[in-house]
């Protein structure tokens, strides 16, 4: 081979060398290839809210019970208090929270009044008998809540304030989060079953605190003994009202699912308290709990 061709062999082996090199050096940068497919679900999901540390089921009738210091968070008494459990009706004061929110922004007085739709008068008991069509102020409606714990009532606030009972959900999950109530799931406003909304003692329990420490005004609603509308007069469903000394609240529920649950305040002599059972066999073993936990730890 000439000398001339062993040098131009020479130079392009060493051109397709530095090609080479320039090419690996850039390939990143330019490089076409798709992103790798763990990149981009990676962002979708961290802006999304996560239920995944929710309880997808709870134990049917699981029994769980919490006292708390209300006034210091102290933690007095505990059986499952993190269990999953179904709230029933517990799931109400979520409602009501969501309602006196709603007013203490402005959009809505104790006056306005909220639409009855079919699909609300169509609830099953516990209601008040609303009929489609007709409204009901939000003062009626916190009070049939707080005292009745009315199904009908729940979707008529549920559906005024987010649209769709599905839209409300989503609300009040949201704020459960917000309010720190991590074991937590809404799926309706009323608390009828669904084996995807679940709750936990000490969830119900903050709920309730908080139900109480943000809005005090309303204080007077979980305790009255009777709620009247429209010519009716109902009773409430907490027994203890009036018959245990210093319980000023707070919420009954009760679906077959659930059991009787009850969340109670009480303040005795300036010790406030916080009282959850969830899974009473009866409404009469429930109260009699709750009561014995009452005068235990006032």
């Amino acid at each position: 081979m000439s000398r001339i061709n062993v040098l131009k062999r020479a130079f392009v082996i060493g051109l397709a060398a530095l090609l080479a090199a320039c090419q690996t050096a850039q390939g990143p940068a330019t490089s076409t290839a798709p992103v790798p497919a763990t990149a981009t679900p990676a962002v979708q999901t961290s802006s999304l809210p996560t239920l995944s540390y929710t309880p997808a089921t709870a134990v049917e009738r699981g029994f769980s019970a919490l006292v708390l210091n209300a006034s210091t968070g102290e933690e007095l008494y505990a059986v499952e208090a993190d269990a999953p459990r179904f709230p029933a009706s517990l799931t109400k004061m979520m409602t009501l929270y969501l309602l006196f929110e709603a007013v203490s922004t402005g959009r809505y007085a104790l006056s306005s009044p909220l639409k009855v739709s079919a699909k609300a008068a169509a609830e099953p008991p516990a209601k008040i008998g609303l009929k489609a069509g007709s409204t009901i102020t939000v003062e009626q409606a916190a009070r049939a809540l707080a005292v009745k714990s009315a199904n009908d009532v729940a979707l008529v606030v549920a559906e005024n304030l987010a649209g769709s009972e599905a839209a409300f959900a989503r609300q009040m999950t949201s704020k459960a989060r917000a309010l720190g109530l991590s074991k937590t799931r809404f799926v309706n406003a009323t608390g009828l079953p669904d084996t995807s909304q679940v709750t936990s003692a000490r969830d119900m329990a903050k709920l309730g605190m908080a139900l109480k420490s943000r809005f005090p005004q309303y204080g007077s609603y979980y305790r009255a003994k009777s709620f009247s509308y429209n010519g009716r007069s109902f009773r409430a469903t907490n027994n203890l009202i009036g018959k245990v000394s210093g319980v000023d609240g707070l919420k009954t529920g009760y679906i077959r699912m659930s059991g009787y649950n009850l969340v109670a305040t009480a303040n005795r002599g300036g010790k406030r308290l916080i009282v959850v059972v969830i899974g009473g066999q009866s409404e009469a073993a429930r109260d009699r709990e709750v009561t014995r936990l009452i005068e235990a730890y006032s």
